[in-house]
Parts: structure tokens; sequence; C-alpha cells
């Protein structure tokens, strides 16, 4: 499926339309729920949820939907869609309970398993990216739009992204491989961003996120320049397995930083 403008323009209308129904819960006195899995759950998490599925479904009539917050029918149905949205209505749940405003919204359009246009907006600053591989990375300030190349060579010192909310055992064991790097924290998609900015260089993830999580950030940061590789080298895929949690992965700006990473 072509991303034309008229494609990309009407997502990155309804993802500040999410962004919007998001601040509005954030700026009242907001009640916090917790899903089976204990992950948290608020009403800018639904608001946001039903504004996009009902943008996507106006602009795209033909393409299903998938979010964090889908029917777990539609979880059931979603092995059958080639082509499909996958939706984070608001990536970062803890970050905007701790009210530090490092969560996004994340739209990502998948085609055969592959992240082929990605739209990410943080409420909180108004600021959008998005990209398509092929067709470049961008964020977008106002109506125009600043072209983004990630850091290509990575050159020492290292900026490497890392999750104030999840910092686990061999996370810590790869910055430690990596002296005289600069650690840097950072919540939910925006470590995509950064990287495809070229602010950052690296974002290395070991344990539990879902496809949600990474698709959006994913289509951005290959659309920079960068990679999003799975422990064996394997660009990351979505739609190919039972569940939708992923595996471990690595973020880069420079994919020849591979080569220099621990095995």
């Amino acid at each position: 499926m072509q991303v034309n403008d008229a494609l990309r323009d009407g997502v990155i209308a309804i993802a500040r339309q999410a962004a919007a129904a998001i601040l509005t819960v954030y700026d009242s006195a907001f009640s916090v729920q917790h899903k089976d899995d204990r992950s948290p759950l608020t009403a800018a998490d639904l608001a946001a949820h039903r504004c996009i599925v009902a943008g996507l479904a106006a602009l795209t009539p033909g393409i299903p939907v998938l979010s964090e917050e889908s029917s777990g029918a539609d979880i059931a149905m979603r092995r059958q869609w080639t082509r499909f949205w996958l939706v984070d209505p608001l990536d970062g749940t803890r970050e905007f309970i701790k009210r530090n405003g490092e969560f996004t919204v994340n739209i990502a359009l998948i085609e055969d398993g592959v992240a082929m246009f990605g739209v990410i907006q943080q409420p909180v600053t108004a600021a959008l990216w998005h990209g398509a591989p092929g067709r470049g990375a961008f964020r977008r300030d106002g109506d125009a739009d600043v072209a983004l190349h990630a850091r290509i060579p990575a050159e020492a010192p290292l900026r490497i992204a890392a999750s104030r909310s999840h910092r686990d055992a061999r996370t810590q064991a790869l910055l430690e491989a990596l002296p005289g790097s600069e650690v840097i924290g950072c919540g939910s998609s925006l470590k995509f961003c950064r990287i495809a900015e070229g602010a950052m260089d690296l974002y290395p993830r070991f344990g539990s996120t879902s496809e949600w999580d990474t698709a959006a950030g994913q289509a951005i940061l290959e659309a920079a320049g960068g990679a999003v590789l799975d422990p064996k080298g394997r660009p990351f895929r979505y739609n190919q397995r039972d569940t939708l949690l992923n595996g471990d992965f690595i973020a880069m700006g420079d994919a020849a930083l591979r080569a220099r990473l621990p095995a």
C-alpha cells in the first residue's frame, strides 16, 4: 500500500486528536486501574483508543485496527490480516501517571509483517514524528516537515537510551561493556525518535515489550537510516507469532554498531 500525502496527513490529524483527548484527562484528577497483567490503565488510554479506532476506520475503512486496548476477538483475528494498523493509544502510561510528559501516541501501518509507516505524537510538547522507509523520516513543526537522519557513523562517545522504568541486568551489562558512553534516560517510544534525529545512538531492550510499543518507532527509525534488530541481527517483524510480545531487540542509528556490541 502506498503511503501518499493524504494518508500521511490523515493519520497525523488522528494522532493529534488522540493527543488532545489524552491531555484532557492529564489535566484532571484521573484514577488508575490495572489490567489482568497488572499494567496500568487510565481514562486517557481508552479515550485515545476510541479516537484512533474511529478515525482510522473513517480514513481507511478496509484496513483493520489492532490497538493495545482492542478486544480479545480482534486480537485473535489478527493472524488472518496481511495489512493492518497497529496502535498504542498511550505508550508510557507509567510516565503519564508520573506526569513527566514522556508518553506518546503510536500509530503504525503493518504490511506482510513489515512496519511500513509510523506516526508518533508527544501530547505534552505537541512534537510529532513520522516516517516511511524509502520515503524518509521527519519531525513536523507546525505544518512544516524537517527531515531526520540518524547519526552515521556513530562515533564515541555513544549516546545510549535507557528506560527510566525498565532497566534489567542485561541492559546494565551492555552499558558497562561500552565504557565512556553517555546514558540518557527517556520514556516510551521517544527513544526511537531521538535516535532517528541523531540525538541518540543506541537503545537496547531486553525483556517484555509488545508489538504496538515498537512498530511506529521502527518505521520512523528505519526511514531515518537506522535499524531495529533482534539478537541474531534480523530486522524486527510483526504479526508473525501467536504472541504479541516482542523478543529482545536493539534499536540503533548506525547498523554498524552491532559489530561493536557484546554477544
